[in-house]
């Protein structure tokens, strides 16, 4: 008879505080670490308070602000913090795991690569998180939207470990596997790039942000110079737990008109998108409110990364980059206007990339 599983949650922001307490709820031998000691202290003093679609309730659980190399070893350390940590937080967690034990990045971007270069491709795993949370205050969270998670390797492969990562995760939500890894990351890092870095520039929930035309275009431009990108590098991208399908959303030749049928169906998918996850709020402006760095380098930065090695022209990409990394040192608040300029300045960037990626002709007017 196996033993249970012992885990490590390193990081109770809003996706590692709910899982762990949902961890906690269902009797798993779970340790949270976070180096935020308002964090432990309400955790340990009032329990976890969860916030979803059925209400309020209290989890008991207990939390770390720092723990010992001489604690019993841990079968999973559940990454979750935000990606300028993760590797530092892998760098804790590596010594405290069983032989056979992983570390299993759950954050947005292209994390195992940074991880599998620390620990090795054979005790790294990922699992891509298709379902929001964010934390309220210390030891309060908020479940924004429903899903669960996909589950792969760096080289495609099954994992004797799965099913036990699977049992312990299934309680938020389904639990996929991916034989392409790096299709499924590419293809959330493009959603994420929009969903998360917009919604860092305008200061909203994604609810009221793709309400606007402008909004959803710039989202459209943002996926696809990822999509362009990841071609160029030969990459075969996945849906995400069955959402976006990213290559029908990549604008083409047909989307410069504005009387496109195609451009009104991706728009329409937008909205309906907007629509499911009307609650989620920006990680990476929770993070700057904080006083945390944001994690803009591992999203669009990433984009901008790889298009250079790849010679694609992401123009998009580098300017709400550079606008994340403006209000990070207070150079620009959030807000619907800042995402309004960023828009309106970028309409002649959008345009060259346009003509170099579709082959349209020049004088062919963009619709906005």
């Amino acid at each position: 008879m196996r033993k249970p599983t012992r885990i490590l949650v390193v990081g109770c922001g809003g996706i590692g505080g709910w899982i762990a307490a949902d961890l906690s709820a269902r009797g798993f031998d779970v340790l949270p670490v976070t180096h935020n000691p308002d964090i432990a202290a309400a955790i340990n003093r009032d329990g976890y308070v969860l916030h979803d679609k059925n209400g309020v309730r209290r989890v008991a659980g207990n939390a770390v602000a720092e723990i010992s190399a001489a604690a019993e070893p841990f079968d999973f350390a559940l990454l979750a913090t935000q990606p300028p940590q993760v590797v530092a937080a892998a760098r804790t967690a590596l010594p405290l795991l069983t032989p056979g034990g992983a570390l299993v990045c759950l954050q947005n971007g292209l994390c195992e690569q940074r991880i599998a270069a620390l620990a090795g491709p054979e005790r790294t795993l990922g699992a891509i998180v298709s379902w929001g949370g964010s934390m309220l205050r210390p030891g309060e969270y908020e479940r924004t939207s429903s899903g669960g998670f996909v589950l792969g390797r760096l080289d495609g492969g099954d994992d004797p470990r799965f099913p036990h990562l699977a049992d312990a995760l299934s309680g938020i939500g389904p639990v996929d596997v991916t034989h392409n890894l790096e299709g499924a990351r590419w293809s959330k890092l493009a959603i994420n790039c929009a969903i998360s870095s917009l919604g860092t520039i305008g200061g909203e929930r994604l609810g009221e942000l793709i309400r606007y035309r402008f909004v959803r275009r710039l989202a459209l431009e943002v996926m696809t110079e990822a999509v362009i990108t990841a071609r160029r590098l030969g990459i075969r991208l996945e849906k995400v737990a069955g959402t976006i399908d990213l290559e029908w959303t990549t604008l083409n030749a047909e989307d410069t008109h504005s009387g496109s049928p195609s451009l009104a169906a991706k728009h329409a998918m937008l909205l309906a998108v907007g629509a499911k996850f009307r609650r989620l709020r920006s990680s990476m402006l929770a993070a700057i409110e904080r006083g945390r760095e944001p994690a803009i380098d591992f999203l669009n930065g990433e984009i901008v990364r790889h298009a250079a090695r790849a010679h694609v022209a992401v123009p998009i990409n580098h300017r709400v980059a550079k606008t994340v990394t403006a209000i990070w040192r207070n150079a620009a608040r959030p807000s619907i206007d800042l995402l309004r300029r960023v828009y309106d300045a970028s309409r002649a960037e959008a345009y060259a990339a346009a003509v170099a990626a579709y082959h349209t002709n020049a004088a062919t007017r963009l619709a906005p």
